[in-house]
């Protein structure tokens, strides 16, 4: 039968001693405790001490009310352990129907095997505490984030760990990839992309990366907590500003619009040619995103002749949602 590793040994031991703390109303001394945590039992006094005071510290940094008192109220000279029950236990959380559906929701939003499981084990706890999942309140409603680029695990556990990224990055339009080192400050969906928002530590300077046009794995690099990410980082302003959205920005878009379609387009532009059915339609638009979504929304009926950063949003967007459909919802 193989040990178990040093960390889930320490973490049995302490669950161990927050057991047999909270199972008794007497404090109870460091031979006692001794006796009732196996872990102890091993080594000699001194190496008991060492890691005793260890494992107080770590249940007290966890929040975990540890006490120390006198075994005799009479007589002070014997100091003992326990963990008062009252302030160990969690009140009874309430969660209110709109809460309850919102955890559903998010739930179901990760699909991949490397969140399925917290996800479904965090429903379950919801289930023994008696509350009602409203699973008809979000019905229609399949929030599935797509993580297909071999990219998406390295990236997300850096940005996670403040970790800095290297990785080799082609552009577009270009055949070949420059490697890069990147301190990893966000990761975002876009459009039905996903974008990797950092410092470029190269350039020194702010970029945004697309996870589908990194080649290969990217590979940590450094230590954790290695950086700092701004407190004033807004990924989806950068995001939008490297596609030429900048909300400050007005940009002109050129649209073919069919005959008697896109109401809310055609009163927000106006018509500069025509052929075959089709309206030429001119807008001139702060931020595109929300142009983007209304020509996602009429379908065929609307096409994007320029810019090519808004076709290109329309086409990967639309393209998102034929792939959901066509993988029987499945991300």
């Amino acid at each position: 039968m193989a040990r178990p590793t040093p960390a889930a040994a320490k973490t049995e031991r302490l669950l161990n001693l927050v057991i047999a703390l909270l199972s008794t109303r007497q404090p109870l001394t460091k031979a006692r405790i001794r006796e009732a945590v196996p872990d102890y039992q091993e080594g000699n006094d001194e190496a008991f001490e060492r890691m005793f005071e260890r494992d107080k510290d770590e249940l007290r940094a966890l929040g975990i009310p540890l006490r120390t008192e006198a075994v005799d109220p009479f007589f002070d000279d014997e100091q003992g352990y326990r963990i008062d029950q009252r302030e160990y236990a969690l009140p009874q959380i309430e969660l209110e129907p709109d809460e309850v559906a919102v955890i559903t929701l998010a739930s179901r939003a990760w699909s991949q095997a490397s969140l399925a499981g917290p996800a479904a084990q965090a429903l379950r706890k919801l289930d023994a505490a008696g509350l009602l999942r409203d699973d008809a309140s979000v019905a229609g409603i399949e929030p599935l984030l797509h993580t297909t680029e071999a990219a998406f695990e390295p990236v997300r556990n850096a940005v996670l760990s403040r970790t800095v990224l290297a990785f080799d990055y082609r552009k577009a339009g270009e055949g070949g990839s420059t490697p890069r080192r990147v301190q990893p400050w966000g990761l975002t969906s876009w459009h039905g992309r996903w974008y990797l928002t950092g410092h470029d530590l190269d350039r020194g300077a702010p970029r945004v990366f697309r996870l589908d046009r990194m080649v290969g794995r990217p590979r940590a690099s450094g230590r954790p907590g290695a950086f700092q990410v701004p407190a004033a980082h807004d990924a989806t302003s950068m995001i939008r500003t490297s596609h030429g959205d900048d909300a400050g920005a007005t940009t002109t878009v050129r649209l073919l619009v069919r005959d008697g379609a896109a109401s809310s387009l055609r009163r927000r532009g106006t018509v500069v040619g025509g052929r075959d059915g089709w309206d030429e339609l001119q807008l001139e638009v702060t931020g595109v995103s929300s142009t983007v979504q209304e020509v996602c929304a009429a379908g065929p009926e609307v096409r994007v002749l320029e810019p090519e950063h808004v076709r290109e949003a329309v086409v990967a967007a639309l393209t998102a949602v034929v792939e959901v459909h066509e993988g029987g919802g499945e991300g």
